[in-house]
């Protein structure tokens, strides 16, 4: 494994137990109090507002849960390869009961998401070692239904404010998560066979990252197993102690910040930095360098030269850069890549430089 690949192991170790201690004490008091408050009627305009249209019945959501808990079970056994048993679905399903909530106030409040494939692929790899199916089926059923549940209710929550009714977002919502899989699964298959040498370097730009990515984790927690790749035994072990300064590390700085108010120290988010530094791999430098260069634009000149503007395009802007890089890689795909051509130039930086580092690929070794 690369010195860089295994350091990003460890940087994701500290954003785990960073995000339960960051959590409890920016935020505790805060869970205790909304806690209280929810068992009350707190009529704020939009609830008021929304009181027009019917709730969704909480049985709709407990039926939902248990036909796709069905689903689950009959997948692990309708498959045996996969080599899951009945407690690891049961175990990956309250994982993100427990990680659900402090990385959703993360999400709320910086709009970045934490992942769990670190500690999803930690737990099964020490329960199951030498099984990379039941790691990856147990890091999807454990990570995804976090993150499909923050969707959901970041979705649910535009809806509030838009004054959509509720039932309608969960239709919508429901339906276009059952549409999305297939046409995402038939997707999948119609590039693997149509696209020559796919997720390879010929294939530029489907050189697929992030299936390289979960590929390598499954050879590295569910393969070999974290006993044996973090193990006494194992170079790699000192990544352990990453756990450690994960959890020690927000606590300093919440104490500076207590102490010096209008300091800079308010700012650290230290599961955030975490977070965004494990993202390399798959991620590659461009990304940081444009991500620097749009949040500077949008979040600091924009925000302070231009507010009034700010205040009512930046979350269109936003909106309309996702859906403008979607659309452009369709159109990119059926008249440049469909045609069998590539243009090789200094914006795409070719097959010889992903990431525009040339140096990045030089052969040192020889």
């Amino acid at each position: 494994m690369a010195s860089f690949f295994a350091f990003t192991y460890g940087i994701m170790f500290a954003g785990v137990t960073s995000i339960l201690t960051h959590t409890f004490l920016y935020h505790g008091k805060d869970i205790v109090s909304q806690f209280r408050k929810s068992r009350s009627e707190d009529e704020d305009i939009h609830r008021k507002l929304m009181r027009a249209y019917p709730e969704v019945p909480t049985w709709w959501y407990i039926l939902i849960f248990f036909c796709s808990f069905g689903v689950s079970f009959g997948v692990i056994y309708g498959w045996p390869e996969i080599k899951l048993p009945w407690w690891g679905l049961i175990l990956a399903i309250a994982i993100p009961v427990i990680f659900t909530l402090p990385i959703g106030i993360i999400q709320a409040v910086t709009n970045q998401q934490p992942g769990l494939n670190i500690i999803t692929e930690l737990v099964i790899g020490y329960a199951l070692p030498g099984h990379p199916i039941a790691n990856v089926t147990f890091k999807t059923y454990g990570y995804i239904s976090m993150a499909q549940c923050l969707t959901f209710v970041s979705d649910l929550k535009l809806g509030h404010y838009t004054k959509v009714p509720p039932k309608a977002m969960f239709w919508v919502q429901t339906l276009g998560t059952m549409i999305a899989g297939v046409i995402n699964l038939a997707t999948a298959r119609w590039l693997m066979s149509s696209v020559p040498n796919i997720c390879t370097d010929e294939a530029y730009p489907f050189t697929c990252p992030s299936a390289h990515t979960f590929y390598s984790a499954s050879i590295i927690w569910g393969t070999i197993g974290p006993g044996k790749m973090f193990g006494g035994d194992s170079p790699y072990a000192v990544m352990n102690w990453f756990f450690l300064i994960g959890f020690l590390i927000p606590i300093p700085f919440y104490f500076l910040a207590k102490k010096f108010p209008n300091s800079p120290f308010k700012y650290v988010h230290i599961p955030l930095i975490f977070n965004a530094t494990g993202m390399m791999p798959p991620a590659v430098p461009i990304n940081f360098s444009m991500w620097c260069a749009l949040g500077f634009v949008s979040m600091f000149w924009l925000r302070k030269y231009r507010r009034n503007w700010w205040i009512k395009y930046n979350y269109l802007t936003s909106a309309a850069f996702d859906s403008g890089c979607a659309i452009a890689a369709l159109i990119i795909w059926g008249v440049v890549q469909g045609s069998g051509y590539t243009p090789d130039w200094w914006g795409n930086g070719g097959s010889d430089s992903f990431d525009h580092c040339p140096l990045s690929e030089a052969p040192y070794a020889s």
